[in-house]
């Protein structure tokens, strides 16, 4: 059955302590109700919840899960915002299934994410890290053995995304040669533009670089997993076409996943990897305290952080100021931007709307047809179509169009178009959900 909701969105619940700011930006431009849990829940509680306050939207950052049976036992919900980048802890294709669109912030924890890879970077080069401990322990080592400088080294950079960017333009400000690879065209275009070499294998990454730094997504561009992409092999190769006395520094920032702890811990027991930070794990605790079994804590070569790399005093205000205006714009205009199930789809009706006027969001199947039908459905409410965009989501067998209408429409013609798709394309789920948004 199609979620339909005619008006702005109300009720949220926000789980994970995304910044307290969120709440009354929210409060502040229209939503009735905020819910926030104390406790980061499970999938039980957190389905309990959203049907207790019939909550819209979900605010959430990585760690609890979103599954299927939450998405199918929340009739209510229409978005998930995330507090974060990373979208892994969702089920997406539940979401695309029921019309849920899900939404992140690939934006605001950028600069936090940038400087603590170039302070690792620094830090590991001139081995702060073991001095810090020996002189703690009143081991006087002074001595240039396996301390060097950045300038002149050579950064391997995988993935140049919004930080890989940011990693690669304040690495070249300290400079550094900067090496990339990516496989999507546009990257590698934009890194070219910016006098960095693209290498077209990730072997020649790592065999060519000082230095290689994680900043890959969860999926590449044609939706495959980046699980195990990083392998031992490439590990055991960090700089073998580089000097001897190379620095050999290993970052990953970015997904606990992308390799094998212990394919790291045999690259670093080789000495092949003078030195290593790890931020993200392949499992992380839901709270924090003591109890983890850190898969590195025995090696003092591998400086190993709490997955902090957004946690800043600056960082986390920003992002709640972000997703604040997502959410509002996409409840109050029906505006779509960060959008995980459209990468870099950016639509708005809001320059053309008007006192009368009416945006219509919805989120179908992609049954041959069904565009077809629901342009006729609209037509036969006697609505005027004045502007529309439609894009196909095709990984996740759904399409969104949003469509200016000249006038809104009733709660029973908005019921009567999903019925009216199903029946033209013959696919009884042709509408996941249809959204209303009534300019006054």
């Amino acid at each position: 059955m199609a979620r339909i909701l005619t008006g702005p969105l109300t009720r949220a619940l926000v789980v994970e302590n995304p910044h307290n700011r969120l709440d009354p930006l929210l409060l502040e431009r229209g939503f009735k109700q905020v819910v926030r849990l104390s406790q980061a829940p499970e999938a039980e509680e957190l389905l309990a919840e959203l049907q207790a306050h019939r909550s819209q939207v979900l605010f959430k950052r990585s760690r609890v899960p979103v599954t299927r049976q939450v998405i199918e036992g929340a009739p209510d919900l229409l978005a998930i915002q995330l507090c974060c980048i990373g979208d892994d802890s969702i089920d997406k294709q539940a979401c695309a299934d029921h019309g849920v669109l899900v939404f992140n912030d690939p934006i605001s924890n950028g600069r936090s994410v940038v400087e603590l890879a170039i302070g690792h970077l620094i830090s590991l080069s001139r081995g702060i890290h073991i001095s810090n401990s020996q002189t703690h322990k009143g081991d006087w080592q002074k001595h240039n053995r396996g301390r060097f400088e950045v300038f002149g080294k050579r950064l391997g950079i995988v993935g140049l995304g919004n930080i890989g960017r940011g990693v690669a333009k304040v690495a070249q400000a300290l400079g550094m040669e900067v090496r990339f690879h990516d496989n999507r065209r546009v990257a590698q275009e934009v890194g070219q533009e910016m006098g960095w070499t693209s290498s077209d294998t990730l072997q020649a990454l790592f065999a060519d670089s000082d230095m290689v730094t994680l900043h890959a997504s969860a999926v590449d561009f044609r939706g495959g997993s980046n699980a195990g992409l990083v392998t031992r092999e490439l590990l055991m190769s960090l700089g073998s076409n580089r000097p001897e006395n190379a620095p050999r520094v290993f970052l990953n920032l970015s997904r606990g996943f992308l390799h094998d702890p212990a394919d790291l811990i045999s690259a670093v027991e080789a000495k092949v990897i003078r030195a290593a930070a790890v931020d993200v794990y392949p499992k992380e605790p839901r709270s924090s305290g003591p109890g983890w079994d850190n898969p590195y804590g025995a090696y003092a070569q591998i400086v190993c952080t709490p997955h902090i790399g957004a946690a800043t005093q600056e960082a986390q205000p920003r992002i709640a100021q972000r997703v604040a205006e997502t959410t509002l714009a996409f409840s109050r205009e029906g505006s779509i931007r960060d959008c995980v199930l459209a990468p870099r789809t950016q639509v708005s009706m809001s320059d053309d709307l008007r006192p009368g006027r009416a945006v219509l969001v919805v989120a179908h199947g992609t049954t041959r047809g069904t565009k077809r039908a629901l342009d006729q459905a609209i037509f036969e409410t006697g609505a005027d179509n004045l502007r529309s965009e439609h894009h196909d989501l095709e990984r996740w067998s759904m399409a969104l169009d949003i469509n200016l209408l000249d006038q809104p429409l009733p709660a029973s013609a908005l019921a009567l178009i999903a019925q009216r798709c199903a029946e033209l394309s013959e696919d009884p789920d042709a509408v996941r959900s249809i959204r209303q948004v009534v300019w006054e």
